[in-house]
């Protein structure tokens, strides 16, 4: 079963995707910022990281930054809805510090598990059977 970590600051999304992720067939824990993520990271090694980007304590550029530097070959997704610019800057960004995908939010269900396909190189455990739209 593939262990997704889900890193955002906002409990009610946070929440949505824990449960939808898990409902699909996932392995989820989840941090409520990058500092947190990091600590879950190291000891539970995650095949993907889900990191919002703007967050209090750590941001997720940081985050991206120290799971780099403890696994270089970590597979992150980031995503944003955007903050003092827009979100597509914050999103290039993240693909510069090694986001292998990035969601702008809001976003469908359907975008998520697209991309974890993608990056996993397999499809999701169970059926996808999903309500439209989060974030």
């Amino acid at each position: 079963m593939p262990r997704i970590l889900l890193v955002d600051d906002d409990d009610i999304f946070r929440g949505i995707i824990h449960r939808m992720l898990i409902r699909v067939g996932y392995e989820v824990e989840d941090a409520c910022n990058g500092r947190q993520g990091l600590e879950i990271f190291r000891r539970w090694r995650p095949d993907v990281v889900l990191t919002d980007l703007i967050m209090p304590e750590m941001e997720g550029f940081e985050t991206i930054m120290g799971l780099r530097k403890i696994d270089s070959k970590v597979k992150v997704i980031a995503m944003s809805g955007g903050g003092r610019i827009d979100a597509s800057d914050y999103l290039g960004l993240a693909g510069k510090l090694g986001a292998v995908k990035t969601l702008e939010k809001p976003f469908e269900f359907k975008e998520l598990v697209s991309a974890l396909t993608e990056v996993l190189g397999e499809p999701p455990p169970k059926g996808l059977e999903l309500p439209p739209s989060v974030g």
